[in-house]
């Protein structure tokens, strides 16, 4: 019997049919299921001290230099030291020729002995005239005379000293000695030359460098605005009397050894509207060279209302101004506009637009929304500011002031 295959055909094509209608069906269903709230890491801030830091320029200065000049004129005979070598005070540089300073203290010597002979017979012959004068067998004026020739050559002979003193001082200057302890650099004079003491010939330099100055300066302006946050109480003192300095040198890598603050100038440099401020540091291993240029980090204030909110955590907005992602008591998100003062190692320093015990979203930033509800978890973070213990930046942002487009994170934060 044979068995027609057209409604076979049919009915295969219609259960074909059914089973894509059915899984259509089954993926609209599950496409339409309610999808729960986006989970994000949250950060609880709260308020901490932190330290007001203010990089600014500098120059590293001896602690003590001494230019080594010529006091007599003469030839250099001999070098006694080694060039970038240290020194002592008192230690023979050079030798000038000492013989015409030798023949003249010879000199002054010997007119000086000419004159205290002198001294002698004057006085003698002055004591006798006192005796005939008194029985009356010289007049009164031949004794006056010997008492005046008597204080001539008293005087001559204290000129006498004077000159022997002052060939004595000149013999003494050929020997040309540093006058402080340090390091000495290139001789400006090689043996055979002659030096003038009139020109102040410079022989060589001497720089004490065991320890040294970094002198920077720092613009009268944000020294007023420093000025008025802490007397607003925005701000705590950090005890600007050996303050704390850190150095960082011009490969980007930080002294280890800390400075402080020795003084600020109380005059303001006309041409370039700034303040000189001095820090001394130890230079053990001499590693701070004279001139070089370097950046202080100088402790100013403290800001013991400030928070500490991670950069990957601070956005900006169209306007440029900081912002935050903030889960309210409903989980429910708000965008904040933050105002900063800086940095502190990898988190931005926020004294405006948070308030403490606030919930700013650290992780998944890209997946909240400003109104949308989301699931808060403690975020997984590492300790902040791990690199330096201070908060740095310009001063006008250390004063509190809203946030600038240089202490703002650049748009190409992480998220």
């Amino acid at each position: 019997m044979r068995v027609d295959r057209v409604p076979f055909r049919l009915i295969w094509a219609a259960s074909g049919a059914a089973l894509l209608v059915l899984s259509a069906c089954g993926q609209k269903q599950q496409q339409a299921a309610p999808a729960g709230p986006v989970e994000v890491g949250v950060l609880t801030v709260r308020n901490e001290p932190v330290t007001i830091v203010t990089e600014l320029p500098g120059r590293i200065s001896p602690l003590l230099i001494a230019e080594v000049r010529a006091r007599v004129d003469g030839i250099v005979l001999k070098r006694d030291f080694v060039e970038g070598s240290e020194v002592k005070a008192g230690q023979r540089l050079f030798q000038i020729d000492p013989a015409p300073y030798q023949a003249q203290l010879e000199s002054a010597r010997a007119t000086l002995a000419n004159a205290q002979a002198n001294v002698g017979a004057q006085r003698a012959q002055a004591d006798r005239y006192k005796t005939l004068v008194a029985a009356n067998a010289i007049s009164k004026q031949s004794y006056d005379n010997a008492v005046a020739s008597l204080g001539q050559a008293e005087a001559q002979v204290a000129s006498g000293r004077a000159a022997v003193r002052t060939a004595s001082i000149n013999l003494g200057y050929t020997n040309v000695t540093s006058p402080i302890s340090g390091r000495i650099g290139m001789a400006q004079v090689t043996p055979g030359g002659y030096v003038q003491a009139s020109a102040a010939t410079l022989l060589a330099t001497v720089q004490q460098i065991d320890r040294v100055y970094v002198d920077v300066t720092q613009s009268s302006t944000e020294v007023l605005r420093l000025r008025r946050a802490l007397q607003a109480g925005q701000l705590q003192s950090a005890g600007n009397n050996r303050a704390k300095v850190e150095l960082v040198l011009e490969d980007g890598s930080t002294y280890a050894q800390s400075g402080s603050l020795e003084f600020s100038d109380i005059t303001v440099d006309q041409n370039t509207g700034s303040v000189t401020l001095r820090a001394v540091f130890p230079n053990p291993n001499r590693d701070l060279l004279p001139g070089m240029f370097v950046r202080a980090r100088l402790q100013q204030a403290v800001n013991d209302r400030a928070m500490l909110v991670p950069q990957q955590g601070v956005t900006r907005d169209q306007k440029g101004n900081p912002t935050a992602l903030v889960v309210g008591p409903d989980n429910k998100v708000a965008l904040r506009t933050l105002e900063t003062s800086g940095t502190r190692g990898n988190a931005w320093v926020v004294t405006g637009g948070l308030q403490p015990g606030d919930r700013v979203i650290v992780q998944g930033t890209q997946k909240a929304k400003p109104g949308a509800t989301v699931k808060p978890v403690d975020a997984q973070m590492p300790a902040l500011a791990a690199s330096s213990p201070y908060a740095s930046g310009p001063a006008a942002a250390q004063a509190g002031s809203a946030a600038s487009a240089a202490s703002a994170p650049s748009a190409s934060q992480p998220q």
